[in-house]
């Protein structure tokens, strides 16, 4: 995770919620009043945010001490310390809805993936995110999605080609797109392309695309397409798979399922932030 880049989201974050100041706690305290709180898991789970709490905090005042009970990734138990924060009260109380918005959010995530992970059950296939993320949040949500066990997908538009069924269509067919984006390209950037037919499957494979997606479809017929695929093109399956039917697209020996759900439906985690003066 970029360091600056969270400091950047971090500050934007805090200032959105504070705006000229906080009313409520700026009213009661003053800079002399010193005192802790402590992050307290309301539930089981993946713990993720460790550099959220520890920047956060740090960018109202970096006079405030940080002690992290635990590390990202962590099986974290209902009534665990994640935390422990000291410093002037006015600050703990002004970063304490942001930072645990969004350690919630990330620690739900986790724990969602790290459930996909488990019930696919499998050695060989990989759990991975999609572009389906919060605006503005991605970068944390697919950080998450490590932190439970998972791997990213592209993260963004950017870094990979994914030529999908309206690339598809609006290009005249598969070898037509992937031929526009070697000439245009080259050779360094990987090629995907979405199937949904046997027909798909062998012009992406006769277009040497380097993965092939096969895009809703049963655990039955991904297992007809994977014979057709020569090794070396990587073949991931995403659409219509849920953590109950996983493990049985893991079965197929297909190397990633791509599941939106990790980021577009993760549960955030219950914490507490306590403060004692």
């Amino acid at each position: 995770m970029n360091k600056l880049r969270l400091r950047a989201m971090l500050a934007a974050f805090l200032e959105e919620d504070l705006g000229t100041g906080d009313l409520t706690s700026e009213s009661i305290f003053t800079e002399k009043d010193f005192g802790f709180g402590v992050f307290v898991a309301k539930e089981d789970g993946v713990f993720c945010g460790e550099e959220i709490i520890s920047q956060g905090f740090k960018l109202l005042n970096d006079r405030i001490s940080v002690d992290l009970h635990l590390s990202d990734g962590a099986l974290v138990k209902k009534g665990d310390k994640i935390a422990t924060i000291e410093g002037p009260v006015i600050h703990l109380l002004t970063g304490e809805r942001v930072i645990l918005n969004l350690i919630q959010r990330m620690s739900g995530i986790a724990t969602l993936t790290k459930q996909a992970v488990l019930n696919a059950k499998s050695s060989h296939t990989k759990i991975c995110d999609t572009r389906k993320t919060t605006p503005g949040l991605r970068m944390l949500e697919k950080y998450a999605v490590t932190c439970g066990g998972g791997f990213n997908h592209r993260m963004g538009l950017y870094d990979a080609v994914m030529i999908k069924d309206n690339h598809i269509a609006a290009a005249g067919g598969i070898a037509e797109a992937v031929k526009k984006v070697r000439e245009k390209l080259g050779h360094t950037v990987k090629i995907e392309v979405e199937t949904e037919c046997l027909e798909d499957v062998l012009a992406a494979v006769n277009a040497k695309a380097d993965i092939i997606m096969f895009d809703n479809r049963t655990p039955e017929e991904i297992r007809q397409f994977i014979e057709l695929v020569p090794e070396g093109i990587i073949t991931e399956a995403s659409g219509g798979i849920t953590m109950d039917n996983v493990a049985s697209y893991a079965n197929t020996e297909v190397d990633f399922i791509s599941l939106g759900f990790l980021t577009h439906s993760a549960k955030a985690i219950d914490i507490s932030f306590n403060i004692e003066v």
